[in-house]
């Protein structure tokens, strides 16, 4: 993307969605002071952007405490429901979650995580409460994978190095030379599959969605649990569907 010189940038409006994206990290609110540390601004400063947003309906104000509004949410539906692509894939999903009897998600990369856009529930209930709008890192699951194979070397490892790593189970890989090299296989696979690293008990296995020019502009996965499926099972059974999905999806740009 183009670089825009600082006289075409509005800094109040990016400070603005910068207190948004901090409010939306702590769903049970925050003080004005912590908003002000966190964000780099004077107490007076967090106190007009706060108040702005209360205004606005998309803050809440609470005694001392400010939090998000569902408002957030709605603005987020009418764009995803505006989204043709994911109204395209939703069909398609579908065909594979009832074949398999499993969830088939897709997400986006944003900033450190995956972001669900669309998701076909399955038969089976997960103990992971997943939906659209659902954030999780990006360097331990099989989507986050899929998404970061496609970035150079150095940004690869800028975005592990700056990505916060811990360890969610003892399955999950948090060495990040050993992750290096897992993404980058990645690449050369065109699949991920991830084995309980997120949660014990959850499978899944993602596949790239290219556009036309081949970049990878999202994942599509499936979920389920090692009862269900054995690694090579998945790989045999799953992927060749996830695969034909994604081609079936990526039809959607050459219109």
């Amino acid at each position: 993307m183009t670089e825009q010189p600082p006289r075409d940038l509005v800094g109040s409006l990016a400070k603005g969605l910068d207190v948004m994206a901090i409010l939306a990290t702590r769903p049970a609110g925050m003080t004005l002071t912590e908003m002000a540390q966190e964000a780099g601004l004077t107490r007076a400063g967090a106190r007009r952007f706060l108040l702005t947003l209360v205004a606005s309906g998309y803050a809440a104000q609470d005694g001392r405490r400010f939090a998000l509004t569902p408002r957030l949410l709605g603005l987020a539906r009418q764009w995803l429901d505006g989204s043709s692509l994911w109204g395209f894939a939703e069909p398609h999903m579908r065909k594979v979650a009832v074949a398999l009897k499993e969830s088939c998600s897709a997400a986006v990369l944003s900033d450190q995580d995956v972001v669900y856009v669309a998701r076909v529930p399955g038969e089976r209930i997960m103990s992971v409460a997943l939906h659209v709008g659902t954030r999780l890192p990006a360097y331990c699951t099989s989507m986050g994978r899929v998404l970061l194979s496609e970035l150079p070397e150095p940004q690869l490892r800028q975005f592990l190095a700056d990505a916060q790593i811990r360890k969610l189970t003892q399955n999950t890989a948090t060495d990040r030379e050993r992750l290096f090299d897992i993404i980058r296989d990645v690449a050369v696979d065109g699949y991920a599959l991830v084995d309980e690293e997120l949660e014990i008990g959850l499978r899944s296995i993602a596949v790239p969605i290219r556009d036309r020019s081949a970049r990878i502009v999202a994942a599509v996965n499936v979920s389920t649990q090692p009862s269900r499926f054995t690694v090579a099972a998945m790989k045999r059974e799953i992927l060749p569907l996830l695969q034909r999905a994604a081609g079936d999806i990526e039809s959607f740009f050459a219109v």
